[in-house]
């Protein structure tokens, strides 16, 4: 039975709640501490709690919090696991890896983008060779991100925006908008800088309990994108590959794959998936990997609260009075406060996650 209560109202009582329910499920617990203090200037880390044998070949892992304000649903899934499942759900040869707040600045910011002002999914990139340009984000960067909120700056910046997508299309306006770029650190969706915080972590926390191991599956928990409370499982792999099959093995025809032009989430640089399958590498581990895409609310109002939380913190006071309202429209964006939306992310994380634990056990295909 699940329970809407494991969600929280903060990335401190995620926290607590997470440590907690790791602790009814006799789990061990590592911590990684964040350099940077939340808006209150609390402390903050990204935990992991890992549950089974240690020397397990079969790795199921869960990731919440890429996108920092997205944590909300998966902390609240991995919270619910944890203290409903545990290692009644797990075969005595398998181990789940359950990573907290792996960008701790934005869950507790109520951001996307984790202290340095990465796009975390975007930088994940080969840093040592050139960056990738996004020739379409430099046309409209300041009209993503005008300097003032009042409406007749932004009447003016979307009749720009609106003319630029009409005249390159649909698909090239949205890779311009959110396909990555490297250019605008305080801009959208920017990947550059160097290997972030929580890239570096992500990297520790996966040689630590990953390498060496035979089969790792992960699940990396979003929102913000799709039907509203439906969780849709996304894929990266080159089709027709052995990755591609094992996905669709795993997790069924509900799985869409980005490369044959199936999902609400395009292929972009930098994704973690990308970051993932560098290190965990066949023939020694094969690694079987989606994103779980949560909807909540349209694509217009995403934009509008991301354009307005960019203008905060470049032009803005994020301690201010101003700060408010901004904040919770991030959050409602991507965080639906209702029972009915929690109780579909609760009952697709649980259906997700025992596919994953029997499709690790199949091995090899």
């Amino acid at each position: 039975m699940t329970n809407i209560h494991s969600f929280a109202a903060s990335y401190g009582e995620a926290r607590d709640k997470f440590l907690a329910a790791a602790r009814v499920a006799g789990a061990t617990t590592y911590r990684y501490d964040n350099p940077t203090k939340g808006p209150k200037g609390d402390s903050l880390a990204t935990d992991v709690a890992r549950r089974g044998p240690d020397d397990a070949w079969r790795v199921v892992v869960t990731i919440s919090s890429t996108h920092g304000v997205e944590g909300y649903c998966g902390s609240g899934f991995q919270v619910d696991w944890l203290a409903s499942v545990g290692a009644a759900g797990l075969p005595k040869d398998t181990a789940a890896v359950f990573v907290h707040a792996i960008n701790p600045y934005g869950f507790a910011w109520t951001r996307r983008v984790t202290e340095e002002g990465n796009d975390l999914n975007r930088n994940y990139v080969d840093h040592s060779k050139p960056y990738p340009v996004n020739e379409g984000y430099l046309e409209i960067a300041d009209c993503l991100v005008p300097p003032s909120l009042n409406q007749t700056t932004i009447d003016a910046a979307d009749a720009k925006l609106a003319a630029y997508r009409k005249k390159v299309g649909d698909i090239a306006y949205f890779r311009a908008v959110s396909g990555g770029q490297y250019s605008h650190p305080d801009g959208m969706f920017f990947g550059g800088g160097g290997p972030s915080w929580s890239n570096r972590t992500l990297h520790a926390i996966t040689d630590r309990f990953l390498k060496g191991r035979q089969d790792v599956a992960v699940i990396d928990f979003h929102t913000g994108l799709g039907p509203y409370g439906y969780g849709e499982p996304i894929t990266h792999y080159d089709v027709n590959t052995p990755a591609s099959r094992r996905v669709r093995a795993f997790w069924g025809e509900s799985v869409t794959e980005s490369k044959r032009g199936q999902t609400s989430s395009q292929a972009r640089d930098g994704l973690g998936h990308y970051g993932l399958n560098r290190v965990l590498t066949e023939p020694e581990t094969r690694l079987t990997m989606c994103t779980l895409e949560y909807g909540t609310f349209d694509r217009e109002s995403g934009q509008k609260a991301f354009r307005a939380d960019h203008w905060l913190h470049k032009y803005g006071d994020p301690l201010g009075e101003e700060a408010g309202p901004v904040r919770t429209a991030m959050r409602r964006q991507f965080y639906p406060e209702t029972d009915d939306w929690k109780e579909a992310v609760l009952f697709r994380g649980h259906q997700i996650v025992r596919q994953a634990i029997a499709g690790v056990q199949r091995g090899a295909l």
